[in-house]
């Protein structure tokens, strides 16, 4: 039987403010302001959990936004997931300790599975692999290529070859995020978390293209042989205003 599934409302940060981004675009960022007063008023609102991703560290490895992290983690009584430039034990640790309750391992686990295992073995239900991809028509057996290095660069590796590699591994999930409708609100891609559900054991979270509260009832609601999602990243739509956070997570509920 399934998890309950859980609505992550998503806190990137850049530069020490709350933004979005684009499909992966640092060209294309809008910022809403303190981070710390949005995480309080998700959690207002009915989250249960959060998912915070630190941009500036995705790309250069380097965690600047380490303070807000902190700032976030004691103002809210949820457990916060925190993703962006961890790529090594040292990090994770610090992560840890600056009060995330789960961390996102995303271009040191692409580029080294044996790294998100060894460390999800040390940290039982802490650890998550990030697999963001792009749809595009090259080979592979899902024609989604897992991109690294806050979206910069492409890996070369198919999505599902690397749901592949991490199975068995006691990982507290996996969070798959379609950068090709991240940040349009224009729907999320159903069929391929159809698939992923049917070549991987491991929980799923999905992330990118929700919009509307129709979109979380989808994902929410999405089987696949008895399996679900494990839940999902809730990010623009929260912030412009087109998903109503306390509808979503009554949505998620039913």
């Amino acid at each position: 039987m399934s998890a309950p599934f859980t609505l992550y409302p998503a806190i990137d940060l850049s530069a020490g403010r709350c933004v979005r981004l684009v499909k992966g675009d640092f060209a294309q960022q809008t910022t809403y302001g303190d981070p710390v007063e949005v995480a309080r008023a998700y959690v207002a609102a009915g989250a249960t959990a959060l998912h915070v991703v630190d941009l500036d560290a995705a790309r250069t490895g380097e965690r600047r936004n380490r303070d807000i992290v902190r700032a976030i983690a004691a103002a809210v009584p949820v457990p916060v997931q925190l993703g962006g430039g961890l790529r090594d034990d040292e990090a994770v640790d610090g992560a840890l300790a600056d009060g995330a309750t789960r961390v996102v391992l995303g271009t040191a686990a692409v580029e080294d599975p044996g790294l998100a295992l060894r460390l999800a073995a040390v940290h039982p239900g802490a650890v998550v692999v990030g697999l963001d991809h792009r749809r595009t028509n090259g080979p592979g057996r899902s024609g989604r290529e897992v991109a690294v290095r806050g979206w910069q660069e492409g890996s070369g590796r198919d999505l599902l070859d690397l749901l592949d590699a991490l199975a068995g591994a006691a990982l507290a999930g996996v969070l798959i995020t379609d950068i090709t409708v991240d940040g349009t609100l224009c729907g999320p891609d159903l069929e391929g978390y159809r698939h992923a559900l049917r070549e991987s054991a491991l929980p799923l979270i999905a992330s990118g293209g929700v919009g509307r509260v129709g979109d979380v009832a989808a994902l929410a609601a999405l089987e696949v042989g008895g399996r679900r999602l494990a839940g999902a990243v809730v990010g623009k739509a929260l912030l412009s205003g087109t998903l109503d956070l306390a509808e979503a997570v009554h949505a998620c509920a039913r």
